[in-house]
């Protein structure tokens, strides 16, 4: 049964606001009106995107009868809204915890590892096309205009979520997947890095564009 407990949903949504936060003041240059407008949209675009990671891990432990459950980490809270003024941030504001006892064999783990990943791109994606789909009606009406600056952002977002977290380094979600399966490893992270590529040196709104043919 896939359950999250009173404590979880709280450090989720402190985190939610957390990183979102940290990421506004980051893309405002620490404007304090710039702040107020990009705080929504980065709560949708990038927000949503590190809470649907998390549950990715923590649904599919627990698809195998493992518990697993999301826990802040307050000094990364901390090291993500101070980073934030200094031009980067540095987001760790916490983590799911699997139990899964004594032992978790590598393909399990690289399963569960993988799945915040495939999240990530999934929604990249569906942000992806959401803005395809309101992007004529999005020049003429400011809430459709909110809606697809958002999807530009969570296309752009969720792909370097994705590819930064395939990285095989330290004890993040590449260096399990890799030890797991390479094939798996190389073509989950090409796709993410080609999506990553493309948002940085095409761009979302041109990417949305040409898919549209126009």
């Amino acid at each position: 049964m896939f359950k999250i407990t009173t404590s979880e949903l709280r450090d989720l949504i402190i985190a939610f606001i957390f990183i979102s936060l940290s990421f506004s003041i980051l893309y405002s240059g620490r404007n304090v009106e710039m702040l107020k407008s990009i705080f929504p949209v980065t709560m949708i675009g990038l927000g949503l995107g590190f809470i649907l990671h998390e549950l990715g891990h923590k649904f599919t432990s627990m698809h195998y009868g493992y518990w697993a459950e999301f826990k802040l980490w307050p000094a990364g809270l901390i090291f993500a809204l101070v980073s934030s003024f200094f031009g980067f941030v540095f987001a760790a504001p916490g983590a799911v915890y699997t139990y899964a006892g004594s032992y978790l064999d590598d393909k399990t783990n690289g399963i569960i590892s993988i799945a915040g990943p495939v999240v990530n791109i999934v929604l990249a994606i569906i942000f992806l096309l959401i803005g395809a789909a309101i992007y004529i009606p999005a020049h003429n009406n400011s809430t459709m205009l909110f809606i697809f600056i958002s999807c530009c952002l969570g296309f752009q977002t969720n792909s370097y979520l994705a590819v930064f977290n395939l990285i095989p380094i330290w004890n993040l979600d590449g260096s399990k997947v890799l030890r797991w399966n390479v094939i798996v490893w190389i073509i989950t992270i090409a796709i993410a890095g080609i999506m990553t590529y493309a948002s940085m040196t095409i761009g979302a709104e041109n990417i949305i564009r040409m898919i549209m043919g126009l």
